[in-house]
């Protein structure tokens, strides 16, 4: 049998100048690494024919599968806060949409694919590890219930790809809402494309934001969409010691999913200043700058859109002001909504946020690990004997005075002890993708070992479970094993 995709393209329907007409490179021998089967049934896709030579060859880009119709999107972006006009996918080709199992339309992208008429002087091919990292964290993500695109399968080429050495080569198939970005926007208000402005706004009011089709101010209310969403979704980020490590324009996406896995990380120990991308020398992504980043972005996205806003130019930017305006109170919302249920209060009082503030204050001061703090906190609100989240400070005092204060606050919470600590637990991981295990695994994998990169998938899949026989992944990483920095990997 053929493997069928179900495709229902939109995108590519759109002006020749969204986007560039290219087939992806076929590779030599491609086989297949890692195919997510839940996700392929979701998506409309018979999982065993995808895991079949002819399968493999096509989430490889070797062969076309038919309906698709291959694109590079155009777009431009701000990078480290400075812009370029053209960007576009430079190793990334769109095979087409289609229809998941929620009646969501959804990109299947390949990355990797080769070379593109946006690939400048790149070679349009991904090495094996950034293809795992991605694929492990973006799937992590994913358990841990953060809205971001979908890893449907890796696949190795058979061909190795130059970087600092020669790695072998691999192609992802990435799944997403749409790869629409801010910089998709400023690639034609840069150009002066009033027109191509507006038709990627209604194609993305349409696919995205379709509750809004028949508003007054359509533009308007797509700005206050996305607003809402990034909010939230860096919100979300923090609450978890996610950084993404490369928060430019072209890496935020308009549909409000996490985009664009390249030197991201998780911290281990709490530190509001922690950086781990080697490309941002400055700090500028660091884990506590990424709201006042999303602000920017949306800004630039807020500039793009002026000209739909009105005619008067004074008027267009106080009425975009009165939007942005909205995102640090909705981000503010967000993020003390998510600490208090991670600390157990399921009420807002009166010095709650000084509370939990004063928490992360001695976890800086202390050394602690911001994934293992709140999931121990969760046992220790259920036993007051359980004294293994002191174990998390340099100065365990600095917690015993902390929480004389955070358990008479949990004296004027409604729940029993059993529902709190569930309702905590719930909220405060046990596994998150640590940096030193997931470069164990493309060291691993690299040589050929991929039961490590299974193994670390298993875990990940269910977060918020205790996972006894999986302990081990809980703990952070001795001194010898720490990773101070990620890369990106093009």
């Amino acid at each position: 049998m053929t493997v069928h995709f179900p495709f229902q393209n939109t995108y590519s329907a759109l002006p020749p100048n969204f986007f560039a007409r290219v087939a992806p490179t076929p590779v030599a021998s491609p086989r297949l690494i890692k195919l997510n089967r839940a996700l392929a049934v979701h998506l409309g896709l018979d999982p065993d024919l995808l895991d079949s030579p002819e399968g493999a060859e096509i989430l490889a880009g070797k062969r076309l599968p038919e309906g698709a119709d291959p694109i590079a999107m155009a777009y431009a972006g701000h990078q480290f806060g400075q812009f370029v006009p053209q960007l576009g996918d430079g190793r990334a080709i769109l095979l087409g949409e289609v229809i998941d199992k929620d009646g969501v339309r959804r990109d299947i992208q390949l990355k990797g694919s080769g070379p593109t008429p946006f690939s400048r002087r790149g070679d349009g091919r991904a090495a094996l590890g950034p293809v795992l990292r991605e694929y492990i964290v973006s799937e992590a993500m994913f358990a841990l219930g953060i809205p971001t695109t979908r890893s449907l399968a890796a696949v190795t080429s058979g061909e190795n790809v130059m970087r600092e050495t020669m790695l072998p080569g691999a192609v992802l198939t990435r799944v997403a809402a749409s790869h629409i970005r801010v910089g998709t926007f400023q690639f034609f208000a840069a150009r002066g494309d009033t027109d191509g402005v507006r038709a990627l706004a209604d194609h993305v009011i349409a696919r995205h934001y379709p509750d809004i089709a028949n508003a007054e101010r359509p533009y308007h209310a797509l700005l206050e969409g996305v607003v809402a969403r990034q909010a939230d979704l860096v919100a979300r980020w923090l609450l978890v010691g996610f950084i993404h490590g490369v928060m430019n324009t072209d890496n935020t996406s308009i549909s409000g999913e996490t985009i664009d896995y390249g030197p991201c990380a998780f911290m281990d120990e709490y530190n509001p200043a922690q950086v781990f991308s080697s490309i941002d020398e400055m700090g500028r992504y660091a884990y506590a700058n990424q709201p006042r980043i999303a602000l920017w972005n949306l800004t630039r996205l807020a500039e793009c859109l002026l000209r739909l806003f009105s005619d008067d130019q004074d008027k267009a930017i106080e009425q975009a002001q009165f939007i942005l305006g909205d995102f640090a109170e909705k981000f503010t919302a967000a993020y003390q909504a998510g600490l208090r249920k991670k600390i157990g209060l399921f009420t807002e009082r009166d010095g709650d946020e000084a509370l939990i503030q004063d928490l992360l204050d001695a976890m800086a001061k202390n050394a602690a690990d911001f994934t293992l703090t709140f999931r121990r906190l969760s046992d220790a609100a259920a036993d007051p004997d359980d004294d293994s989240v002191r174990a998390q400070f340099t100065d365990p005092s600095a917690f015993d005075e902390w929480a004389t204060r955070w358990r008479k606050r949990l004296t004027e919470e409604p729940q029993s002890a059993a529902e709190r600590k569930a309702a905590m637990r719930a909220v405060n991981p046990a596994f998150i993708p640590r940096n030193h295990r997931v470069e164990a695994v493309i060291a691993a994998a690299v040589n050929n070992d991929y039961a490590p990169f299974e193994e670390l998938l298993t875990v990940l899949s269910k977060p918020y479970e205790d996972q006894p026989e999986f302990a081990a992944y809980t703990e952070p990483p001795l001194p010898d094993q720490r990773v101070l920095r990620t890369f990106c990997g093009t």
